[in-house]
């Protein structure tokens, strides 16, 4: 791999982690808000709209890196050789379902910004009753739930390949540990996400 190719996946790598897989698992936690209703949805929300900073954050920290992120990570899934035919173990699966589900994301954000930060940009207010609106209709439920959950396995996924192209999980036992981690952190941050989508259909619905 060429000098220049080689920085250009490693920044991807990085920035996938920080800071957008923490800006991910932070979405999700203040989405969980949900699951206590409209009231306390709208507080957690009303609480991340009034950070400093907010635009120059929003600008800088999570857009700019997710949009590097997302336009290499396009062409990284489609000049990358998928073996899965020829190879069906469990981690070919893994890239294989890497790249589709980072496709698969382009076109979820993109709709997602355009239905609650275009529209805030354009006077409505994102809070509870927006995104209830949003998910009442069933066929949006289903891809906001396919969304959520390509996003988190696309997170921990790529964590598991970050702790290898860092140095950080160099032998093969570090590895299997980290799949077992990095498969912990898929379920947990599913069942904080699907939580969500379903408070904001009935709150009772997510408590049970």
């Amino acid at each position: 791999m060429k000098g220049r190719e080689y920085a250009l996946r490693k920044w991807h790598s990085l920035l996938g982690v920080i800071p957008v897989g923490i800006f991910l698992t932070q979405h999700l936690v203040v989405n969980h808000f949900a699951t206590g209703g409209a009231a306390a949805f709208n507080k957690a929300a009303h609480f991340m709209e009034l950070l400093p900073f907010r635009y120059f954050l929003e600008i800088f920290i999570i857009f700019l890196p997710l949009l590097y992120h997302a336009v290499y990570g396009i062409y990284i899934a489609f000049t990358a050789k998928n073996n899965v035919g020829s190879y069906t173990f469990f981690r070919n699966w893994m890239f294989t379902l890497q790249r589709f589900t980072g496709v698969f994301l382009v076109i979820f954000i993109a709709w997602h910004v355009q239905e609650t930060r275009i529209q805030a940009a354009l006077g409505q207010e994102v809070n509870y009753q927006m995104m209830q609106d949003i998910l009442s209709n069933p066929a949006m439920f289903v891809f906001y739930m396919v969304g959520v959950l390509s996003a988190v396995f696309h997170f921990a996924n790529g964590l598991w390949s970050f702790f290898i192209s860092w140095g950080i999980t160099v032998s093969p036992r570090s590895q299997r540990v980290s799949t077992y981690v990095t498969m912990a952190i898929f379920f947990a941050l599913s069942i904080v996400g699907v939580r969500a989508l379903f408070a904001f259909i009935d709150p009772q619905l997510a408590n049970m």
